[in-house]
């Protein structure tokens, strides 16, 4: 998600935005749009641009042949392909490189490229849906639905955002979801993946029923429900432990950039408790619930002030009847920067 704006005497003569994967980069589209007003302009970019050859040219000497005076930069690409390298050759063409400028935003905005890059994990993102007092289900375990159809349609967008979606065997037992991607968004099915120590996930699951991978993470050693999971079509994933380190290793080294968990409490309290999270979408309904028993967000031990999450800023946007609140961890936003060099 990279965007360039190029600008001369005041005024903006390009813009453009990197649409996916394997299309011309933003620089290049940004410059064919300003034309011979790109000389002597300032290209700004929310990211390094690159100087390697890849799927698409490297985007440094596209600025440097248009004769752009000046790049200013968010933050560098930590793509080892890139990595500073992108800054040194403007430099060395002669091009003023400034880099800092909203470093903190462009982060957010990029936080499932770059995450995986700096810190060697998958991003994170928690959401959950819950009453105005901050239930997740009423004490009889209903859940469906907190929210209005509007915000469910809103958050089905998340999925389109990321690689995976995690849920536990709860979830699974409970309300048996499809986890599928379904606003035709994204390139291809979103892997679904299941957190399952005893291996109770039915093969009738709707999970099987929908076209994409399914991977089970377990403690579980029984052969035949190993073979009844594997022929409705589950990859099944058996760890010593199934914490949130071991899950998240193996996803990264699987390839998954991102991955959004969608459980309920005791596998959002998991990551929590593990500091696992990145940022957290919740949406808040306009009802109330009560009742002790009627489950949170979080559960465990819980934390004090001093040792509280922070997380922030905070953004809230009606959608429906309801609230979308986002926040990034900030923690992780701060391990970002350091990794980032800014």
């Amino acid at each position: 998600m990279v965007g360039t704006v190029i600008v001369r005497d005041g005024a903006m003569v390009g813009e453009a935005f990197h649409a996916r994967t394997g299309h011309p980069h933003a620089e290049s589209l940004a410059l064919a749009a300003a034309g011979d007003g790109a000389r002597g302009a300032t290209a700004y970019v929310t990211l390094e641009p690159c100087a390697h050859h890849g799927r698409t040219p490297p985007c440094t000497e596209a600025l440097i042949s248009a004769g752009v005076a000046r790049v200013v930069a968010c933050h560098r690409d930590p793509d080892p392909r890139v990595a500073g390298r992108g800054f040194e050759r403007l430099r060395a063409a002669g091009v003023m490189v400034t880099v800092g400028m909203l470093a903190e935003e462009a982060i957010r905005l990029n936080l499932n490229y770059l995450l995986p890059r700096l810190l060697q994990r998958p991003a994170v993102t928690l959401k959950w849906a819950m009453s105005l007092d901050g239930r997740i289900a009423s004490a009889a375990g209903e859940s469906q639905w907190l929210s209005s159809p509007a915000a469910r349609r809103w958050a089905l967008g998340l999925r389109e955002e990321h690689d995976a979606i995690l849920v536990g065997i709860g979830t699974v037992l409970a309300d048996d979801p499809r986890l599928d991607r379904r606003l035709k968004r994204a390139q291809g099915p979103i892997l679904r993946v299941v957190l399952d120590r005893g291996l109770r996930t039915p093969s009738g699951a709707r999970l099987f029923g929908v076209a994409g991978p399914v991977r089970i993470y377990t403690e579980c050693a029984d052969a035949a429900r190993h073979a009844a999971l594997v022929a409705a079509g589950a990859t099944i994933v058996a760890l010593p432990s199934v914490t949130v380190e071991s899950v998240l290793a193996d996803l990264f080294t699987s390839g998954v950039g991102s991955v959004l968990v969608e459980g309920g409490q005791a596998v959002a309290t998991a990551f929590f408790e593990a500091g696992l999270f990145d940022r957290v979408v919740a949406v808040s309904c306009g009802l109330l619930l009560g009742g002790s028993r009627s489950p949170a967000p979080l559960g465990g031990a819980g934390r004090g002030l001093a040792s509280a999450a922070r997380i922030g800023p905070l953004d809230a946007r009606r959608v429906g009847g309801d609230v979308v609140m986002t926040g990034w961890n900030q923690g992780c936003l701060r391990d970002l920067l350091k990794s980032a060099g800014v």
